[in-house]
């Protein structure tokens, strides 16, 4: 019984022409046809990544996990009765409209809707991307990873840990608890800010090529304010990335260059340096918050903390050797 991915996610907006610019042009999905009041965007050969449903609300409206099998549905809705949180099985309709052959879904303690679902739809057709981009790195990996704003980290962590299986990478508690976790060989596919805060902080795609990242780098500083953390390489997964403001007020980080880890031998640690070695200078902070986090990039820079070199990165090319 396992989770073995991030499958897809939802958001609840109506603004449908923004986003069809936002994830059309900026990010390079293919959007799709889509019946009803909702659009959604494809990244790969599955036959939807990103939903949006056209409701108020600028928010998450779920997030869907891939399990390795049928039957792992039942036995994580057994588990989730068991523990106190209600679970229903998808009719057909909902089956049909996530392009799976089947669901379930549940609340978190923080009120975030969860699917688990088997056997996600491929489409007959090639991915299309809506701008000239190599494509992105999903797979076996899944469609990047999911970060929520949490309160209460300790109230979540049970949840997530002892019910969902999911793996702990590393953790931060300075300036502000950090907790990041695995599902498969991406370094993390889930996280959780514990700023006070509830509600979705950003999702991840991840592209095959560094170009891929700068030149929409440079479409996002086009654009008033669409940049929130400018470009930089974070110390835990090795990502060079940025992060820009979507239409419904949190974040996509747009990377490449990803940790990838054995998860059968992979140990946790607490991490301390900050979340970055360099730049993601966090536009949307205050004077006092944004010096915090610089001084940590400064510290890390003086103490000589950098990631390995690209050549003796075994999750870029291992398999060259």
């Amino acid at each position: 019984m396992a989770i073995n991915a991030l499958g897809y996610i939802g958001i609840r907006s109506d603004k449908e022409d923004d986003w069809s610019e936002f994830a059309g042009k900026l990010l390079g999905m293919q959007k799709i046809d889509q019946a009803g009041k909702s659009m959604a965007f494809r990244m790969d050969d599955l036959k939807q990544r990103l939903i949006i449903s056209d409701e108020p609300g600028e928010t998450l409206a779920f997030i869907g996990w891939e399990v390795d099998l049928a039957g792992d549905l039942n036995k994580y809705g057994a588990r989730l009765e068991q523990a106190g949180y209600p679970v229903k099985f998808g009719d057909r309709n909902l089956a049909a409209r996530r392009f799976v052959e089947d669901l379930i879904f549940f609340y978190d303690p923080d009120g975030n809707r969860v699917e688990l679902f088997f056997n996600p739809m491929k489409s007959d057709s090639p991915f299309l991307p809506g701008r000239p981009i190599s494509g992105f790195k999903t797979g076996p990996q899944g469609m990047g990873h999911a970060v929520l704003h949490v309160k209460q980290i300790e109230k979540l962590l049970p949840f997530y840990q002892d019910i969902l299986d999911f793996k702990l990478s590393d953790y931060g508690l300075t300036p502000y608890p950090l907790y990041f976790f695995h599902v498969n060989g991406r370094h993390h596919s889930f996280a959780m800010v514990g700023s006070g805060n509830m509600g979705f902080h950003h999702f991840m795609v991840e592209y095959t090529n560094l170009d891929d990242v700068g030149q929409g780098y440079d479409l996002a500083q086009l654009q008033e304010d669409r940049i929130a953390y400018t470009l930089g390489r974070h110390t835990n997964d090795y990502m060079t990335s940025f992060y820009a403001n979507t239409p419904s007020g949190f974040f996509v980080e747009s990377g490449w260059g990803g940790r990838v880890i054995d998860p059968a031998t992979w140990v946790p640690e607490e991490t301390s340096v900050g979340p970055s070695f360099w730049g993601h200078e966090r536009l949307n902070l205050t004077v006092e918050e944004r010096t915090k986090l610089r001084d940590m990039r400064l510290k890390a820079a003086s103490d000589g903390k950098q990631a390995p070199l690209v050549i003796d990165c075994p999750w870029l090319y291992g398999e060259l050797k």
